[in-house]
């Protein structure tokens, strides 16, 4: 961590492989990698894991995006979250339901805080 930074650690939202393998890259890794550069600190694209595949939340109610999204991720790297400030970036958030469902496992293994970056919000 370089000196008086508020974060240790990025983490880009994660795709499913299915949806990578589809589009061929995670704008979210590309954000959090440039982010983590500017800033000097460490990010990763691998110690968070989306587990599930979802169906695209463009055509569902908010409530259906919350629970499209419930457990859909999983931790690879405890020892990676324990105790770090990690700034989880996504982007594009609409209802913030993936965002949560993230953040709430982030802080379920013991994060010691999470922030939220977007590079857009759409309502």
């Amino acid at each position: 961590m370089s000196g008086g930074a508020q974060f240790d650690l990025i983490l880009p939202v994660p795709l499913h492989a299915r949806k990578l393998a589809q589009r061929g890259y995670n704008q979210s890794d590309a954000l959090a990698e440039g982010l983590a550069t500017s800033m000097g600190i460490e990010w990763s694209a691998t110690v968070l894991k989306r587990a599930k595949f979802t169906e695209t939340q463009t055509k569902k109610s908010r409530i259906e995006r919350f629970e499209n999204v419930s457990g859909i991720f999983e931790v690879t790297q405890r020892e990676a979250v324990e105790q770090r400030r990690i700034l989880l970036v996504d982007d594009v958030m609409t209802t913030g339901s993936t965002l949560e469902s993230a953040t709430q496992l982030l802080l379920q293994h013991n994060a010691r805080e999470v922030s939220i970056a977007t590079l857009a919000a759409a309502f």
